[in-house]
């Protein structure tokens, strides 16, 4: 019997160890030290969510930043956030990459050999960054300033303004929220 209600016991301890007093302790924890990250960046406006500044979101029209293509489907569905398992030697991964270059290049009117950042035709690991490069977001000046009736100048000062450095200067590279900067965008004009 004592064979038995031993690995009962360590059962039964671990399991309110690890599932009730570990995640309880590592909530209250997180609300104190960092309430805002923990419950999710919410932003919002007028009582209205406008999204999140940790998950990415699907911007369509021509006078708005476009972010990392999304595999999900639902673009940017959190729920349904895994990698496309896809490689590139995959035909597949090759014909969506050629045609996620086509609309970089259509919708910005690039010419045939312009560089495009990988970030704006290649998918991330989860499908959902909220970010893109700073060379993503200037890429797209000329369209946004055309879209929206500013000069270049004044979108490539908002673009600046909207960089996140590197996480203690050292890890990351320059970034660019995608939310936050089309939020910035539609603040100007009131739009």
């Amino acid at each position: 019997m004592r064979q038995v209600k031993q690995p009962i016991l360590v059962f039964v301890v671990f399991s309110v160890l690890c599932g009730l007093i570990y995640p309880l302790f590592m909530t209250a924890i997180s609300q104190f030290l960092f309430p805002w990250k923990s419950n999710g960046s919410i932003i919002t406006s007028a009582n209205e969510i406008l999204g999140s500044e940790l998950i990415g979101q699907k911007f369509d029209g021509p006078k708005y930043f476009h972010g990392r293509p999304s595999e999900t489907d639902p673009a940017y569905n959190a729920s349904a956030s895994t990698g496309s398992n896809l490689g590139p030697s995959n035909a597949k991964w090759i014909e969506a990459v050629k045609k996620r270059v086509g609309r970089v290049r259509h919708e910005n009117r690039l010419p045939p050999q312009a560089a495009i950042p990988a970030d704006l035709v290649l998918v991330s690991a989860s499908g959902l960054d909220p970010h893109i490069s700073v060379e993503s977001a200037m890429l797209q000046v000329k369209r946004i300033a055309r879209e929206r009736g500013l000069s270049e100048a004044k979108v490539e000062e908002i673009v600046r303004q909207s960089v996140e450095l590197r996480l203690l200067g050292i890890w990351g590279q320059p970034r660019v929220n995608v939310l936050k900067l089309n939020l910035a965008m539609d603040q100007l004009k009131g739009e």
